[in-house]
């Protein structure tokens, strides 16, 4: 019998994917992974990180670094700063109608300006220059303009998520959004994976809509950041977790 208790490959979906399909992206110090830091934010900490874990976690990210900490629920040792704490959920698909979309583009690194620049227009989430690389993103482009946008990024075993997903103000309310997740799920779907996707808890609108499509809330979790000490300890056994 499965044990209940059991954590879930979605728990912690950086260190199920560094240390999985995305494995030749990881940069790993101990027993800390991160991607590298053109290609997106997200680091993996153990389940329950200990001294050493934190040292490794300050020497990869380099003194006075401010750090992601995603999904992190404990508290940072004496010598770190909390800089940011907001909370989030993750949701899974539960029946989501996908589809492909006849007027979707898939976008490629020559496309790379024009989706940073959708990007930071719109604040969907990170997406930095080499974000491309973890999986497919489509667009919807009109006179030839890049307009929408959504796209896979964490790739736990038997799962990917959709992130990136965004559209030009002067487009919103036309369901382009909605025909980009179903057609990113769509791909997703042909591999025999399920998707999954992060917002923040205070995005209710967005909730909403995810449950109209068919992902439900499997988790509630937080979304952090975390300054590494100026000074990095020689002695590891200095830093007391908490």
């Amino acid at each position: 019998m499965s044990d209940p208790e059991a954590s879930h490959v979605l728990d912690n979906p950086a260190l199920a994917s560094l240390a999985g399909p995305h494995a030749r992206f990881a940069e790993r110090r101990g027993r800390v992974l991160r991607y590298p830091v053109d290609v997106s934010p997200w680091l993996a900490l153990p389940a329950e990180p200990d001294a050493d874990d934190w040292a490794d976690l300050a020497a990869l990210a380099g003194p006075g670094s401010e750090v992601p900490l995603p999904g992190f629920r404990g508290q940072v040792p004496p010598g770190w700063e909390v800089t940011f704490h907001v909370e989030g959920v993750q949701l899974v698909d539960d029946g989501l109608a996908t589809a492909p979309d006849a007027e979707a583009v898939r976008l490629g690194p020559a496309d790379v300006p024009e989706m940073l620049d959708l990007v930071a227009r719109t604040q969907p989430g990170p997406f930095l220059p080499r974000t491309i690389e973890l999986g497919t993103y489509l667009g919807i482009r009109r006179e030839g303009a890049l307009i929408a946008m959504a796209g896979e990024r964490l790739h736990p075993p038997g799962w990917t998520e959709i992130s990136a997903v965004c559209t030009d103000p002067a487009f919103r309310g036309q369901g382009l959004g909605t025909r980009l997740i179903r057609a990113v799920a769509h791909g997703i779907r042909e591999r025999g994976e399920t998707p999954f996707l992060h917002t923040g808890a205070h995005n209710a609108g967005a909730i909403r809509l995810y449950e109209s499509l068919g992902f439900r809330l499997r988790l509630r979790t937080a979304f952090l950041a975390a300054r590494a000490p100026e000074r990095l300890a020689d002695d590891r056994a200095a830093i007391a977790v908490p």
